[in-house]
């Protein structure tokens, strides 16, 4: 495997974590593949921390200390790197870039939403709705701004086969008319022909079904090729990346427990066409 570009140290914390990580692999003669098997990771997934693409893991930087005889060196700077927010944000808020970084290499995706139809699901007449109830005297500028961004992310659900997307919407998301009536009913027919489509699964989660594991809010479930699962949550004007295993595991339990209550992916697509009816015919 070919070794990893370098990177330049002082460009970000997780930039000299990784550039530490590779000295001291290096140091002791170790491969990325050895030392992978060292941790129970794979060697890209140690390329990739010393690449700064992925963020350290503070159980994973106390394996590596322990197999490089570093002391708490790297459990230090992990807990530096965790403390730190990105270098770039790329056109979105400072708490969702990472997530979105991570978002745009994921090999799946398992969402669960609570009020809001998830950003790669929106359509541009929603997230124009979405941001404006959100910051009503947010200049047209900045609109038209978070509204590309947005449908360029949502753009990489026109790929058909990567990510797989799976997504259990509570029935919230269903009945608040966001934008207007006509608005939710291109909305929920837009998640309909991609469900009909084969492109995304979706579930929903009925008032009737009541309390069930996921009542705490949204959370996005990511999985990767070479590297370990991470999850997404997020409330107004805040977010947080999780990667450790024990609550990444956590949500993955709640997650599975969620939808193994809600409707059948078939009769959830009924209900959405059923939703979208209602909204469209509905009277003022």
């Amino acid at each position: 495997m070919a070794e990893p570009k370098l990177l330049d140290p002082f460009q970000s914390p997780d930039a000299y974590y990784g550039s530490e990580l590779r000295r001291l692999r290096e140091a002791a003669g170790l491969a990325q593949e050895r030392l992978g098997a060292m941790v129970f990771v794979s060697g890209a997934y140690i390329g990739q921390i010393e690449t700064a693409i992925r963020r350290p893991r503070l159980e994973l930087s106390i394996r590596f200390d322990a197999a490089l005889n570093s002391g708490q060196h790297l459990e230090g700077l992990c807990r530096i790197a965790h403390k730190s927010k990105p270098l770039h944000t790329n056109g979105h808020s400072s708490y969702f870039a990472e997530a979105a970084d991570h978002e745009s290499r994921a090999s799946a995706i398992h969402e669960y939403a609570a009020t809001v139809v998830p950003g790669l699901l929106q359509t541009e007449d929603y997230i124009r709705a979405f941001v404006k109830a959100a910051d009503p005297r947010a200049p047209q500028s900045k609109v038209d701004a978070l509204v590309e961004n947005r449908l360029m992310r949502a753009a990489r659900l026109d790929n058909s086969t990567r990510p797989e997307f799976w997504v259990v919407l509570h029935e919230n998301v269903l009945r608040i008319p966001v934008g207007g009536r006509a608005v939710m009913a291109a909305q929920l027919r837009s998640i309909a022909e991609r469900a009909r489509a084969g492109r995304i699964i979706a579930q929903v989660l009925r008032y009737q079904d009541g309390a069930h594991a996921m009542m705490a809010g949204m959370v996005s479930l990511m999985s990767f090729d070479d590297a370990p699962d991470l999850a997404y949550t997020e409330s107004a004007y805040s977010g947080q990346i999780l990667d450790e295993t024990e609550p990444v595991a956590l949500y993955w339990k709640a997650y599975d427990l969620a939808r193994a209550v809600a409707l059948s992916p078939e009769a959830s697509l009924a209900l959405l066409d059923s939703a979208a009816e209602e909204f469209a015919h509905e009277q003022p």
